[in-house]
């Protein structure tokens, strides 16, 4: 028997929308957003027309003015039907709106004057609003990596285990990729420029016709324009658009961003594998439908499915700028249309669950003890041999000594799967019956200057951040799965 759908759940929508992003990065990139912000440049635009001179009234200023949030899109969709674009179609709306106006909306410019200008100014917003993410990933990284300074653990180099670390040192050289991610969006988003007011080909044609060949005229009018919008300058030259070159930096930054998550993320899921470090896990999680004892790292393992997407997208803008033909081809917009929202979307997410993983970590001390004292004994052979010279012995005979009881006792480990009995067999071993063998085995001996880097670097790096941002830290985030 056949059920009624559910309208509701009829159709594909992204997960970006209904799983992952914030509300406030999906209104960002919202059709009210961009239709609205459209409506404020035709109008920063009469008005600054108006100011440099153009007979342009009070009353058509004012009646634009009154109408620039409440878009009627059935109208405008109905308009775009018929002229199978876009930008006029929302003229007409905003028109029908704002009919003493409609003679001056749009007056002298292209498409690209609501397009670029709106991708721009939305761009700079979303960068910002990542910003925040990072401001607070930062500082909570850093309140980590100062509770675990000087706690010793296992470094690992190709995954095996290498010289000793300490938990809070790891968590700088993940808390100091997320600083460099930062850096790179404030870079960005303070180097964004308006496109302006630059007409069909980036000529200014069209105004010079407007304004009777006032060259000055027209510079103001691209200032004023800005200034209104809130940008300090527009770019000096541009085609029918902008460099596409702008996307393709902007989308490159948050691919890096990309790269940090899942990084540090693999790090945790690896971690989470040897029983060390925990992503937060709920009350009533599950962690598999048949294994009712797993507790999988699934914030982690979304994050870097999600990063892995931030960073394959990133590309597609970079082929957009290589593939514009002289002033502008059209093969841009529908690629934009996915790329850049997309990638600030999934930015978005992915930051949104790395700040919930890394304020909720879980340390277990014991196990990261035990795993540095099945180790131990084989990284404190050197200082052990060094201990039996200084007590008489013969450093090559020595030597051999601790070689074949390494091996003998790393077999043991491989083979046999018992406990790393290499300490013992040394003790047993009358050459190194003058060796204080419990003093050379303290685990603060091999972590070098772990916990003072990390001192070191909060004070350089992490401070300034949370000086800086410090009315939004404490940005709560909620996952909705």
């Amino acid at each position: 028997m056949n059920r009624p759908c559910n309208a509701q759940h009829e159709f594909y929508e992204s997960p970006l929308q209904g799983r992952y992003a914030s509300e406030a990065m999906r209104r960002l990139f919202g059709d009210q957003r961009r239709f609205s912000t459209w409506r404020r440049l035709w109008l920063a635009l009469a008005t600054a027309q108006k100011k440099l001179g153009l007979d342009i009234s009070d009353a058509q200023l004012q009646q634009m003015a009154e109408h620039l949030d409440d878009i009627d899109f059935d109208l405008a969709a109905q308009y775009e039907k018929k002229f199978r674009h876009d930008v006029m179609s929302h003229i007409h709306a905003f028109g029908d709106a704002a009919p003493l106006a409609r003679p001056i909306i749009h007056l002298g410019a292209t498409s690209q004057f609501v397009n670029c200008n709106y991708d721009l100014l939305t761009m700079r917003e979303g960068l910002d609003i990542l910003i925040g993410y990072l401001a607070n990933i930062i500082d909570a990284l850093g309140s980590f990596a100062h509770q675990w300074r000087d706690l010793p653990t296992l470094g690992f180099t190709h995954f095996q285990p290498a010289q000793l670390t300490t938990v809070g040192k790891r968590a700088a050289l993940w808390c100091y990729e997320f600083i460099m991610d930062l850096e790179e969006l404030e870079y960005r988003r303070d180097h964004l420029k308006l496109r302006g007011v630059k007409g069909t080909t980036g000529t200014q044609a069209s105004f010079m016709e407007l304004f009777a060949g006032d060259h000055e005229k027209i510079k103001a009018l691209d200032r004023e324009v800005a200034r209104h919008m809130g940008l300090p300058a527009t770019y000096t030259v541009t085609g029918q658009t902008y460099s596409r070159k702008v996307d393709a930096a902007v989308a490159a930054s948050l691919a890096g961003v990309g790269a940090t998550v899942h990084k540090l993320c693999n790090d945790v899921r690896l971690l989470a594998n040897l029983k060390e470090v925990e992503e937060p896990f709920e009350s009533t999680q599950v962690g598999s439908s048949a294994m009712a004892y797993k507790r999988n790292p699934m914030r982690c393992e979304r994050a870097t499915g999600l990063a892995r997407w931030l960073m394959d997208i990133s590309v597609s803008p970079l082929h957009t700028a290589a593939e514009q033909w002289f002033e502008r081809t059209l093969d841009d917009s529908s690629n934009k249309r996915l790329a850049m929202p997309e990638a600030f979307l999934t930015a978005d997410a992915i930051l949104r669950i790395v700040l919930n993983v890394v304020r909720g970590l879980v340390v277990y001390p014991a196990t990261i003890a035990a795993h540095v004292a099945a180790e131990l004994p084989f990284m404190a052979t050197e200082n052990i041999l060094m201990a039996a010279v200084k007590a008489g012995g013969d450093r090559q005979e020595l030597h051999e000594k601790i070689r074949r009881h390494s091996h003998a006792a790393g077999a043991r480990v491989k083979a046999e799967g018992l406990p790393n009995d290499l300490l013992s067999r040394l003790k047993a071993d009358a050459a190194f019956a003058a060796v204080d063998m419990e003093s050379l085995l303290d685990a603060a001996r091999f972590v070098g200057r772990a916990p003072q880097q990390v001192d070191e670097f909060l004070a350089a790096h992490v401070v300034p951040v949370r000086q800086k941002y410090a009315d939004r830290l404490g940005q709560t985030v909620e996952l909705s799965v």
